[in-house]
């Protein structure tokens, strides 16, 4: 991926060596047994939202208890900082053009560095484990960069590419929050049972992939940033993601009505569709009869 001396975005917050972290998952005031920190780790261990968001909701409980804020610092300098600064603008610059281009004002989000955990502006804890997450509460994308290293040790998916795609992802789901489409998503899922709600989990994360596609488009149209590979990479990390790669990896079996993310072949097939076309009103995955 081709990206060196374009330009960096200041939305970035730098926690790393603060000591941010917390005690564990304070839900409600309440306790959450260890079986539900497990289905927590399990739903959202990919591409999803804070595991402190799920715990609430199977706890029971409200929003999640607030915590602390750390202290923020100006980000590091090295490579992979300046490579996740300009991935940050690449995202800023798409979403700014494509929201203009519709008569709205798009307002990026913060991205969050951190080492191990940190606490967020309503979304519990974030923690290292469970990978990338957006949080709606403080519109920030939370990050720690040693989860690209697990993914390439576990998955064996690498390359700045895929890691660009990642970041793209959770920026997706910050456009569907200015959007009103998670507002939305949210107040339906309280009416609907557990398979249902899992349903309509999986068509706001496989937009969110096309919104990653969408991303990569027109950064390549505007900067030329992808080279021979990138997109296989890309292709390959969506396909080792999948609800039913990752079931089937984790306990032998697969189990449809509990996936939130969508199938490998899903993940895919709509990432590679918003890439192809560079189309939003092709990222409808919830008037898609099939996903």
């Amino acid at each position: 991926m081709r990206w060196q001396g374009d330009e960096q975005s200041n939305n970035v917050e730098d926690v790393r060596g603060s000591g941010g972290g917390g005690g564990g998952f304070g839900i409600g005031g309440g306790t959450v047994g260890i079986g539900t920190i497990v289905i927590a780790l399990l739903g959202s261990w990919f591409f999803g939202v804070s595991p402190g968001t799920i715990l609430g909701l199977l706890s029971g409980g409200g929003s999640p208890a607030q915590v602390q804020q750390v202290p923020n610092r100006p980000p590091a300098n090295d490579q992979e900082t300046q490579f996740i600064r300009t991935v940050l603008r690449y995202t800023e610059t798409t979403w700014t053009q494509i929201f203009q281009q519709n008569g709205a004002t798009y307002t990026p989000p913060i991205l969050r560095l951190y080492e191990g955990s940190t606490p967020t502006g309503g979304c519990g804890m974030g923690e290292a484990a469970v990978g990338p997450f957006y949080c709606p509460a403080d519109r920030k994308v939370y990050l720690d960069v040693s989860f690209f290293n697990l993914m390439q040790q576990r998955f064996q998916v690498g390359g700045e590419f895929t890691q660009a795609y990642v970041i793209a992802h959770e920026v997706g789901h910050h456009v569907q929050n200015l959007l009103g489409i998670s507002g939305k998503v949210d107040s339906m899922r309280r009416r609907l049972s557990e398979t249902e709600a899992n349903a309509l989990s999986v068509r706001v994360e496989l937009q969110a992939d096309c919104f990653a596609g969408v991303w990569a488009y027109h950064t390549n149209e505007a900067k030329q940033i992808i080279e021979q590979g990138d997109v296989e990479s890309a292709l390959k990390a969506a396909s080792a993601i999948g609800d039913d790669a990752l079931q089937r990896r984790a306990r032998g079996e697969v189990v449809p009505d509990s996936f939130t993310h969508g199938t490998s072949e899903q993940r895919m097939r709509w990432f590679s569709k918003g890439l192809q076309t560079g189309s939003v009103q092709q990222c409808n995955t919830f008037d898609a009869r099939q996903l």
